[in-house]
């Protein structure tokens, strides 16, 4: 071949190749600019701090050290929680107080929940309309010492019958209150911290109603013992109908107490 040839075939072949880099280059769109946006910004669901616990709090025991505040959604806080922009000096406020229920870590605290400035413990673990009445007890008469506070029990009166001339003939047992929660024994008024189940008191403080609150007053009289027998947590929701209502009223007359003496009834003791 002639080299004029070879030299012209070279020239296209090159300038072929250049047009295809070209046109190549040319299609290409340019790169992207990314544009990073460093501004802070708020977070996608609204937060608000909440006073928690951080431990345990047992009933009757103040909370100490054991608050913080915590990031809660907004949407979900209660109008019983306690806040960082409603109360701010709340963590060191109530540091100092005593909680009437038992409190859990990780739930938020509630005023409701802890006792108000000046009230005793008792009378503010006491619903509306209930009494706290204390009885003697001893393990023979409280299920071997295994009652304990915030436990359902029957109070049972044992006394002599006595029959005509003053001379006893056996015994006459009853049972006088059912479904009565147990406040404390002695001054215990919950399981202590190390879980111990056995307990054995002198007294045992009832949550009575007024009515409930004579009628044992009555039996602590009559009785020469009073026994607590021990309820199963399923038998707590019983409605108790009726009780020894005989010892504090006679013939529907509220305030009069019927006394049994010498197998004779006489009731004395009515209110006008």
């Amino acid at each position: 071949m002639a080299p004029s040839r070879v030299i012209i075939l070279g020239v296209a072949v090159a300038t072929a190749i250049g047009a295809g880099y070209v046109a190549k280059n040319m299609s290409t769109p340019p790169p992207a600019q990314i544009i990073v946006d460093s501004a802070p910004r708020e977070p996608a669901i609204k937060l608000a701090d909440v006073l928690v616990l951080e431990g345990d709090v047992p009933m009757g025991t103040t909370v100490g050290e054991k608050l913080a505040w915590q990031s809660w959604p907004s949407a979900g806080i209660s109008e019983a929680f306690i806040t960082r922009d409603s109360a701010p000096g709340a963590l060191e406020e109530l540091q100092g107080a005593i909680a009437r229920v038992p409190m859990y870590e990780g739930e938020p605290l509630r005023r409701s929940k802890l006792i108000g400035e000046g009230q005793s413990f008792m009378s503010s673990i006491l619903p509306s309309g209930k009494r706290a009445v204390a009885t003697q007890i001893a393990a023979d008469t409280s299920a071997g010492g295994f009652i304990l506070p915030n436990d359902f029990v029957d109070v049972i009166m044992t006394r002599r019958n006595q029959a005509e001339g003053g001379t006893a003939e056996g015994y006459v047992t009853e049972t006088i209150l059912r479904n009565i929660r147990v406040l404390a024994i002695d001054q215990a008024i919950q399981e202590d911290e190390e879980g111990r189940r056995v307990r054995v008191g002198d007294t045992a403080t009832l949550e009575l109603t007024p009515q409930q609150a004579e009628i044992i007053t009555v039996a602590q009289q009559m009785a020469d013992r009073l026994t607590l027998a021990l309820r199963a947590v399923v038998d707590t929701q019983e409605v108790v109908e009726g009780e020894a209502d005989y010892l504090v009223s006679g013939n529907g007359r509220r305030g009069t107490v019927r006394m049994i003496k010498s197998g004779e009834v006489s009731e004395v003791g009515a209110r006008k």
